[in-house]
C-alpha cells in the first residue's frame, strides 16, 4: 500500500498507464527505461484523481511556508486543464482561488489578448505536466511579470531529476535547477526519479523489481546529484 503522497501518485500513474517501463527515446536523444506522459490522464474519473495530487501538494507547501501564492496559472496547452482542474480541487478543500491561462496567440476580437480567465495578480503559481527545456516556464515567467504580477513558483507531476543536455553531452544542471536559478523561482513535484526507484524498492512484484537496476543505472549517467537533496 502507498505510504506517502509520492508513493500513492506514482502507483495511480502506473494503473493510469501514464507511467510505463520500456526503451523509450527522450527529446535529448537518451535511451530512458520510463516514460510520462500525463497527456493520458484523458477521462473525468483519471483527471479528478491528478487534480487531487496537485491541490495535496500545494496545501502541504502552503502548510510548510514554503510556497504562498493567489492563484493559479496554466501555460498552453497540457497546462490549461491542470491548472483548471486544480483550481476544482482546492475548491473542494476549502480554498476557492482564482485561476487563468495564456493564448498561443494573441486574439484580437472579443476580449482580446494572450490571457484567459482571472487577471494576473498576486502572487501566481504556475503549473504544469513537467519541465524539459524550461522554454514553457520563461514564457510564463514573462506574461506574469509583464501584467505586474509575482511568480510565487512552479508545480510539476514528475521531476526527472537529469542533467540537461543530449546523450553524447551531459550538462551541469538539471532543467528543474535551471529554471530555479534563471528565474529564481521554487519549482516542486508531485514525485521525483529518487521517489521512483525508491517505489520499486519497497514493491516485491516481480515485474516492476526488474526495473529497478536499468533506473538505478540511468540515474548514474544522467542524474543531478544535487537534485537528489531536495
Amino acid at each position: 500500500m502507498p505510504i506517502n503522497q509520492a508513493d500513492a501518485f506514482i502507483e495511480f500513474a502506473l494503473h493510469a498507464g501514464v507511467l510505463r517501463f520500456g526503451e523509450f527515446k527522450t527529446k535529448a536523444g537518451r535511451l530512458s527505461p520510463y516514460f510520462f506522459n500525463a497527456g493520458l490522464f484523458h477521462d473525468g474519473q483519471r483527471l479528478g484523481q491528478l487534480a487531487g495530487f496537485y491541490a495535496r501538494k500545494l496545501q502541504a507547501a502552503n502548510a510548510a511556508q514554503t510556497l504562498g501564492f493567489d492563484m493559479l496559472f496554466g501555460p498552453a496547452y497540457k497546462g490549461i486543464t491542470l491548472a483548471a482542474c486544480t483550481a476544482v480541487a482546492l475548491a473542494e478543500a476549502g480554498h476557492n482561488i482564482h485561476f487563468a491561462y495564456n493564448r498561443k496567440e494573441a486574439k484580437d476580437h472579443g476580449e482580446g489578448g494572450l490571457i484567459v480567465g482571472a487577471n494576473l495578480s498576486g502572487r501566481v503559481m504556475i503549473i504544469d505536466d513537467v519541465i524539459s527545456a524550461g522554454t514553457s516556464v520563461g514564457e510564463s515567467v514573462a506574461l506574469i511579470k509583464a501584467h505586474g504580477a509575482e511568480v510565487a513558483g512552479v508545480l510539476i507531476a514528475l521531476d526527472r531529476q537529469e542533467r540537461s543536455g543530449t546523450a553524447a553531452e551531459v550538462g551541469d544542471y538539471s532543467a528543474l535547477e535551471d529554471v530555479q536559478q534563471r528565474y529564481g523561482v521554487p519549482v516542486h513535484a508531485i514525485a521525483c526519479l529518487d521517489d521512483l526507484i525508491g517505489y520499486l524498492e519497497r514493491r516485491e512484484d516481480p515485474e516492476l523489481s526488474r526495473w529497478r537496476a536499468p533506473l538505478a543505472a540511468y540515474r548514474e549517467r544522467y542524474g543531478c546529484t544535487r537534485a537528489r537533496k531536495r
